[in-house]
């Protein structure tokens, strides 16, 4: 297994990347799958799990962080800003697509929950992904989202903080953060208990940053997650189940694609999609044969 690191740019922001490849021969060519993980996480996380799995069966993989996170760079950091995200998706998909140790005629990819809207909305924009594969997708909008946070009163508190937060970077620059996760903080961005985050062997690895900046309550609360579906026509599969988050939403984004799906409908929570070995084997065994399917080979 090749693991290498790479930059790309997107306008002026510098993205950090890691290419995985079962080979260092630069002369041939793989299909290559772009892979994102959760809110608030850095490539090291979900995304590298999936990497070396789909590496390992011959893909060229991309994984990177999102602008304000990790090792890119990027103002204001820690925000989750999904129309940022989703202009890095586009370009990162541009600058796959320019290499030529990959199969021309688009590339895969594959997201892990949040991403995976953000990934759907970049392809309804336009970005060059030929397939995409969700696992453990979260889709949400203003009212499917609302019951995490106490319905429309917790949406109320956080979009009051998220507005103080806000003034303040305008008027000093400053971003003012609270932690990505704490269990019991109802300031944090996920505050019930998810080992996922609190297990140092699992997510709460060094190069994490456990902070959200409290401003993306403003992004995040008011995004549309399902209303791009109907624009996608790329080949898309999703894994999911009863136990992982929102699983009315993926059936409804399913449903309004307008090109051919699949869904695989699995055992597991949300969490054990991220990193536990049964069920990413099952979603790298679904997303292998769907790619294979659907990528330029």
């Amino acid at each position: 297994m090749s693991v290498s690191p790479l930059l790309f740019i997107n306008g002026d922001v510098p993205l950090a990347a890691r290419v995985y490849r079962d080979t260092d021969d630069l002369f041939t060519r793989q299909p290559a799958v772009l892979i994102t993980g959760s809110w608030l996480t850095v490539k090291e996380q979900m995304a590298h799990h999936y990497a070396t799995a789909l590496a390992a069966r011959g893909y060229t993989v991309f994984t990177f962080d999102f602008a304000g996170f990790g090792g890119s760079g990027g103002n204001p950091r820690q925000a989750e800003i999904p129309a940022r995200k989703i202009a890095d998706i586009t370009e990162a998909a541009r600058f796959v697509s320019s290499l030529s140790y990959v199969h021309p005629g688009g590339v895969g990819y594959l997201a892990v929950c949040a991403s995976a809207q953000y990934a759907l909305a970049a392809i309804a924009g336009g970005a060059p992904i030929a397939s995409f594969a969700s696992v453990a997708g979260w889709y949400h909008d203003t009212a499917s989202v609302a019951p995490f946070y106490g319905g429309a009163e917790g949406v109320a508190l956080r979009m009051d903080r998220a507005r103080a937060a806000f003034d303040a970077f305008l008027r000093t620059g400053e971003v003012r953060t609270v932690p990505a996760y704490q269990d019991g903080n109802d300031r944090a961005g996920m505050f019930f208990e998810l080992d996922y985050y609190a297990n140092p062997g699992r997510g709460a690895i060094p190069e994490w940053t456990n902070e959200m900046a409290e401003l993306s309550w403003m992004y995040w609360l008011t995004f549309d997650g399902l209303s791009a579906a109907a624009k996608v026509s790329a080949p898309t599969l999703f894994v999911h189940g009863d136990d992982c988050v929102l699983p009315d939403n993926v059936k409804t984004v399913h449903d309004r694609l307008s090109g051919p799906t699949e869904l695989v409908w699995a055992d597991g929570s949300q969490i054990d999609f991220y990193d536990r070995p049964a069920q990413v084997s099952l979603a790298v065994e679904a997303a292998d044969n769907h790619f294979r399917r659907t990528l330029p080979a």
